[in-house]
């Protein structure tokens, strides 16, 4: 298999010289864990003391990692990035929110994405988060089989209709509906439910997609489990695979509580899980549509290896590449510039909302081996090149 990933040309030809220096010094700073550590602290200060640091988050971190403040905002972004290519998945990262007009206002922002998707050959997925919907206590609650108050029925049929409407409107309107992965103490719920949702919208093909976090050893299993189900009821699955992001708060969970943890023991233990699940999807693609959302190289390359194998085209609409905007483009660029289908994860939002997810992209980048330092290794590559080619 050809290397591709090492062409930086590609990969920031969209990025002017400061895009590429603002990079090259966001990552810098990434790569220092007591840094990070202290600017989260900082920045969570600022914000709760309403100091003007809005400003200076927006022109650094927030520009970089993010798309705008609002979905009208993105469609520069969008429009930039499809010029070679790469597709967008508008994300609206608001976090954390726990009431019923903000469920609602997630609910109208979700539709609106889709209304967007179905308009633009640039956006060809749309996204929600399960808690986006409703409050995280009534999945966790459901997952340990707990009865429900009578109050907390009338809620959770609240976020059923929030959930039927969201996959009922991307299904009239003909958009893949990306639904994320969360905390496994929670996730049954949301299984179970966007199961459902796969039964009654995936008859011809898959429209609705779950999320398979594979740093949890169990998720292979339940892959198959429901391979088995959609067999017997005539459905089609619709996955995003990817690692997973919440890994020491599981580990910390199950550690407090006594339970073995649902995380992988090693990473090499969760990459033969990641590739396996991708292995198991492609040799099903005939029931199955997938949303490889990954920035390790070698599972891409093994991605692309084994399409070539089952004689899948690059541009066959039941495989994607995904990856978060602001990391990886040497992955996304290079993987557009040879024909694959491939999608940026296009935050948005207030900068003030967005905070947390931008605190933990530069949390999970510290704890990631090897991530920033491959950036910067790219980031420099670049900028040597074109020093090169200007003299």
């Amino acid at each position: 298999m050809e290397k591709i990933f090492n062409n930086t040309q590609v990969a920031f030809a969209l990025k002017s010289d400061t895009e590429l220096d603002r990079a090259y010094f966001l990552f810098k700073m990434i790569d220092n864990e007591p840094l990070v550590k202290i600017g989260t602290a900082v920045t969570n200060f600022a914000l709760k003391a309403h100091l003007p640091v809005e400003g200076l988050i927006r022109a650094t971190v927030f520009d970089h990692f993010c798309g705008g403040v609002s979905e009208d905002d993105c469609l520069k972004v969008v429009d930039k990035m499809f010029t070679k290519g790469v597709t967008s998945v508008l994300d609206y990262s608001v976090e954390g929110k726990e009431d019923e007009a903000q469920f609602d206002a997630a609910l109208e922002m979700t539709l609106k994405t889709i209304e967007f998707a179905k308009e633009r050959e640039a956006i060809p997925f749309a996204v929600f988060k399960p808690t986006g919907l409703g409050r995280f206590f009534l999945y966790e609650k459901l997952g340990e089989k707990k009865q429900l108050t009578p109050e907390e029925q009338s809620e959770w049929d609240r976020v059923v209709a929030r959930f039927e409407k969201v996959c009922r409107t991307a299904y009239e309107k003909d958009v893949a509906l990306l639904i994320d992965g969360e905390e496994s103490w929670m996730q049954d719920a949301a299984d179970a439910l966007v199961a459902d949702m796969m039964r009654k919208y995936n008859k011809e093909k898959a429209i609705i997609y779950n999320t398979l976090q594979m740093y949890r050893w169990d998720r292979l299993d339940y892959l198959k489990k429901l391979h088995a189900e959609a067999k017997a009821e005539g459905f089609h699955i619709g996955m995003k695979i990817v690692r997973g992001a919440y890994m020491e708060k599981e580990n910390k969970r199950a550690e407090e509580k006594g339970y073995k943890s649902p995380i992988c023991e090693s990473k090499e233990a969760t990459d033969i899980n990641y590739d396996s699940a991708i292995q198991y999807m492609i040799e099903n693609i005939d029931m199955m549509a997938i949303f490889a959302g990954t920035h390790n190289e070698n599972s891409s390359y093994r991605l692309m290896q084994l399409m070539e194998e089952h004689h899948i085209p690059k541009h066959d609409s039941r495989v994607f590449f995904g990856q978060l905007y602001g990391m990886s483009d040497n992955i996304s660029y290079n993987l557009a510039a040879n024909d694959f289908n491939v999608s940026k994860y296009l935050p948005f939002g207030p900068v003030r909302d967005v905070m947390p997810y931008l605190i933990r992209r530069a949390e999970e980048n510290t704890s990631v081996a090897g991530q920033t330092s491959r950036e910067l290794t790219l980031l420099k590559n670049e900028r040597k090149r074109r020093k090169i080619e200007d003299n």
